[in-house]
């Protein structure tokens, strides 16, 4: 199943997209979920780290004994 969303771009916006569809052969839609994909998941990404960053009982590890652990 698919919802219709209707947005409203800038000028300069939705020109970059239209030559982005038309270089690449995908619809403009496909890229705009692709690119609403992306930045879900970022966002996803983002809010993990920062509850990871914020929970005093994960341990904080500095650079180097990352390296080291990493070299193992």
């Amino acid at each position: 199943m698919s919802v219709a969303i209707s947005v409203r771009l800038p000028d300069n916006l939705a020109c970059a997209l239209a030559d982005v569809a038309a270089n690449t052969e995908r619809s403009k839609s496909f890229l705009i979920q692709k690119a609403l994909e992306a930045y879900l998941e970022e966002q996803a990404d983002l809010q993990v780290a920062l509850d990871r960053f914020k929970d005093p009982t994960d341990d904080i590890i500095s650079l180097e004994e990352m390296r080291v652990e990493l070299d193992r």
